[in-house]
């Protein structure tokens, strides 16, 4: 069985900062993790991969710099068998739209996938669009917030999703994609064998893959070919200091009214 997983690099939000003449959040000196719900869905597929055994791969795809190799030896470090890098300069600056096509054409350039498994969304975005979206690129149906999975045959997957007042239970054909979060799991640590493998075997285990690799032109990829574009990300203003009211119910009751008709809010 192959498996394929996603995984993105992000800024570490527990030290986020926005320039204030722009409002443009500032990337530049910011540490960078592995988006935590990609490890969720990493730490899946290798969890299915040890269960059935045989010669079941977990191959992950990434997109960004040739910095993100650091991250991407994180994903080798907690047990996947290969990892591939989308690095090109014109992948640039995509949106969600343009980011799943180009995932997509990564994936599609593995090939013979039984099972793709992403985050169910990134912590810089919280868009939830990119796994739908590479599904539906793929041609292949999707289930989203999936909170467990178990295998029934070797064409059948079926998988409990969260919904918002309760789970449901669904069977789906393979291959599919899914996307999945903190409650399906507890992400494994790196092991240190494993990170020296990563680094003693790197041309085996990570493949760098440019726009002509995986079959894009340039002016299908990056901040270009993206329909939509964040012109300025900004915190809202603080809103001003509640007022607490004392004495009884009635002389509570009655200031606030008061202070209503005041503000012209009630007559």
């Amino acid at each position: 069985m192959k498996i394929v997983t996603t995984a993105k690099r992000v800024p570490d939000t527990t030290d986020v900062k926005t320039d204030p003449k722009t409002g443009v959040l500032i990337r530049t000196g910011i540490p960078t993790i592995v988006n935590p719900d990609d490890l969720n869905a990493l730490e899946a597929a290798l969890q299915l991969r040890d269960e059935v055994g045989g010669d079941s791969t977990v191959e992950t795809v990434t997109m960004g710099r040739d910095v993100t190799i650091i991250k991407v030896h994180e994903l080798l470090g907690m047990g996947a068998d290969h990892s591939v890098l989308l690095s090109d300069r014109c992948f640039g600056g995509a949106d969600t739209l343009v980011c799943s096509r180009t995932l997509a054409a990564g994936i599609e350039k593995i090939g013979d996938y039984d099972l793709v498994i992403t985050g169910h969304q990134a912590i810089d975005g919280d868009t939830a669009q990119v796994g739908p979206e590479i599904a539906r690129r793929l041609g292949i149906p999707c289930v989203t917030c999936v909170i467990d999975i178990k295998l029934k045959d070797e064409k059948t997957i079926e998988v409990v999703r969260e919904l918002d007042d309760g789970t449901e239970t669904i069977e789906a054909p393979l291959p599919c994609l899914l996307t999945v979060n903190s409650k399906i799991n507890t992400p494994r640590y790196m092991t240190i064998n494993n990170i020296v493998e990563s680094y003693n075997s790197e041309d085996e285990l990570l493949s760098v893959w440019n726009h002509e690799e995986i079959g894009l032109d340039p002016t299908e990829c990056g901040l270009k070919a993206s329909p939509t574009q964040v012109v300025r990300t900004y915190s809202p203003a603080p809103k001003g200091a509640g007022e607490m009211l004392e004495g009884t119910v009635p002389q509570m009751a009655a200031s606030l009214v008061g202070k209503l008709a005041e503000k012209h809010l009630i007559k």
